[in-house]
């Protein structure tokens, strides 16, 4: 599955503490329960019937919320009690060292993989969405720096690698992440991982240059079969498909739907001076959402920067 790290943390980075909703209650601590208590219903991303996560803001998109398209999970197991107080702090107590708000014994259960994409073209990409003609489509009408998700990916990164859930060995590396970076040597983290599933981050750019050694790395990588069919899906099936699954997105992957597979680029990026890139996003967007624009990459680069250290090379 694919999803966006900065829902399982909290905004701006804050403190996070273990969601109530993914948070089981041992016996005898503070409940008469004779054992566990069951999850309770959940939206995605920990989120109560479908409600906010962690603060972060929601959205109306296309007559569905943000959360399973409105309904809730789990419903049969219980019921969440509506509470007056504001969605974040939790009440709940937090693990040292973990960013997310979901514990560590779920995480463990993830083979976690990472795709990365260069500030100077998600930024841009994602702000047209908030803007005319797009916001009419997409029901975003504003930009918000937070939401870029650099510095959450990169924390939770960390985490993962400093209990080692995954790491040190990267894949299609020779080098160990311990030789780019030996300050999370791992802790003790209680669930007897001595060396966790190997790192894999995918640069998109390096993606669309080279499609199929990636995505067959890529696969290699995380434990499943490689077959070129998986660079093409131009049946009818596929596309609606694709049209059925990107529904509730509708203005933000048009170019996803409307494509035949993955095939490389004929020519690379041109590398740019900032200065370049600067009067782009002017002609583009104009001053104030070139402003943005360079205040949003500025912010993330130096997080991008040290992931693009870790992905694999073809």
């Amino acid at each position: 599955m694919k999803d966006i790290m900065h829902y399982l943390l909290p905004p701006n980075g804050k403190p996070a503490s273990i969601a109530p909703s993914l948070n089981r209650i041992k016996r005898g601590v503070g409940t008469e329960s004779t054992g566990e208590t069951p999850f309770p219903a959940v939206g995605a991303n920990g989120t109560s019937n479908g409600a906010q996560a962690n603060g972060h803001h929601h959205q109306q998109l296309n007559g569905a919320t943000n959360g399973l398209h409105g309904h809730a999970a789990l419903d049969s197991l219980a019921q969440v009690t509506p509470s007056k107080r504001e969605p974040y702090p939790y009440d709940t107590a937090p693990e040292p060292g973990n960013p997310t708000v979901m514990p560590t014994e779920i995480l463990s259960q993830f083979h976690f993989a990472f795709l990365i994409r260069d500030p100077h073209h998600s930024v841009p990409s994602y702000y047209r969405c908030t803007i005319p003609p797009l916001s009419d489509v997409t029901g975003f009408h504003n930009y918000d720096l937070s939401e870029a998700g650099y510095d959450e990916v990169r924390r939770t990164f960390d985490y993962l690698r400093s209990v080692r859930l995954i790491g040190p060995h990267i894949a299609t590396q020779e080098r160990d992440a311990d030789d780019i970076d030996d300050r999370l040597r791992p802790v003790t983290n209680g669930l007897g991982h001595e060396s966790g599933a190997e790192i894999c981050v995918v640069d998109a750019d390096d993606m669309l240059q080279k499609p199929a050694p990636m995505i067959e790395a890529f696969c290699r990588s995380v434990g499943l079969e490689y077959t070129p069919d998986m660079l093409n899906w131009d049946t009818a099936e596929d596309h609606q498909y694709a049209r059925d699954a990107f529904e509730k997105w509708r203005g933000f992957h048009n170019d996803a739907i409307e494509s035949k597979g993955l095939v490389a680029r004929k020519h690379p990026h041109p590398v740019k001076t900032e200065e370049e890139w600067d009067a782009e996003w002017l002609k583009k967007y104009g001053p104030e959402g070139a402003a943005l624009i360079r205040k949003a990459v500025d912010a993330n680069m130096a997080d991008y920067l040290y992931m693009k250290q870790f992905a694999m090379r073809v």
